[in-house]
């Protein structure tokens, strides 16, 4: 099995710890910052629960360890949305609350892994509730989320909770750094909140040059070079929350250098920005590009380059003032 990542280590080691103890509870919930691969501390999880041994850990050799191997073990379902963006619908948990009332085909536990949790609709949540308040015995739900303030309080509270604290930038960019066996530059994590799966795939896909030219274009911008606002409006407009959330941390740690605040791992244009604009400026102009994110977020059919270009010119305008 997989090694656990290191920075899941200390919250894999207390619900380990429940698991031996037989402490654990009927319905678990995993909430953790997107992008830190928090689905991996399911699987121990569920291969010791499934395990013959209940001794606390798989002892990969019962016929149940086997059928966990090959993906194949009747009692541990995992529930996801049909297709990708979609909601996780009533008629699937009602399906789960099915196989919660039936008895183990192999006569141990069965595990319902529900991922991502929030996105169960309204009605699905409502559902998976009057299971929880009368939880079958033998059965463990296990509900992994990255926005818990998106699920029904009263489902939280039926839980016994795990939460995955954001990885320190250190241990990311060390990670980062012997997995792919290359320098990282600290801020890459920096820009990804510090999110070690997203910051892999940033590095993979090149995206540091994307970062740099990004960057280079939006100080030109503010500088007064109409044709970089327009460039910088482009390339943000092919990927408009991430690159805008990119822009983002350069203002924000452009206001803590403003503060005297300095950290290795800030993004590098952000002392020439500060030196561009007034905190008052940078401290509006983030909160309006942290609107904008979230409008391009939850409006996807938004034509993104007018509005950021929008956004751009407004913030040229009150950075020459």
């Amino acid at each position: 099995m997989q090694p656990i990542y290191p920075w899941l280590n200390d919250a894999w080691l207390s619900w380990q710890a429940r698991l031996k103890n037989q402490t654990f509870s009927a319905a678990t919930l995993i909430a953790a910052p997107a992008g830190v691969g928090a689905f991996q501390l399911v699987k121990p999880f569920a291969a010791a629960l499934m395990c013959s041994a209940q001794d606390g850990e798989a002892c990969g050799f019962c016929h149940s360890c086997d059928l966990m191997q090959s993906g194949n073990h009747p009692d541990y379902h995992v529930v996801r949305p049909e297709k990708e963006g979609r909601s996780i619908s009533v008629e699937q948990i009602r399906h789960c609350n099915r196989l919660a009332q039936e008895s183990s085909q192999l006569s141990g536990y069965r595990l319902i892994v529900i991922e991502p949790a929030e996105a169960m609709n309204e009605s699905a949540a409502n559902a998976l509730l009057k299971t929880l308040e009368e939880p079958a015995g033998k059965c463990v739900f296990v509900l992994v989320t990255t926005r818990i303030s998106h699920i029904l309080p009263t489902i939280v509270s039926r839980c016994q909770q795990i939460n995955v604290a954001e990885p320190a930038t250190q241990m990311v960019s060390c990670w980062l750094s012997e997995t792919l066996d290359k320098s990282v530059p600290p801020y890459a994590a920096h820009i990804h909140a510090n999110a070690p799966l997203t910051t892999q795939v940033f590095i993979a896909e090149g995206g540091v040059a994307d970062y740099s030219a990004l960057e280079s274009q939006f100080i030109a911008a503010l500088q007064g070079d109409v044709s970089a606002l327009i460039n910088c409006a482009k390339a943000a407009a092919a990927q408009p929350v991430q690159r805008l959330s990119w822009l983002w941390y350069l203002l924000t740690d452009a206001q803590k250098v403003q503060f005297g605040i300095r950290q290795a791992y800030f993004t590098p244009g952000c002392e020439q920005v500060a030196g561009l604009m007034n905190f008052a400026q940078l401290q509006q102009q983030t909160d309006r590009l942290a609107k904008l994110i979230e409008q391009l977020r939850t409006f996807t059919g938004l034509n993104g380059e007018l509005l950021i270009t929008d956004w751009l010119l407004k913030l040229n305008e009150e950075a020459c003032l």
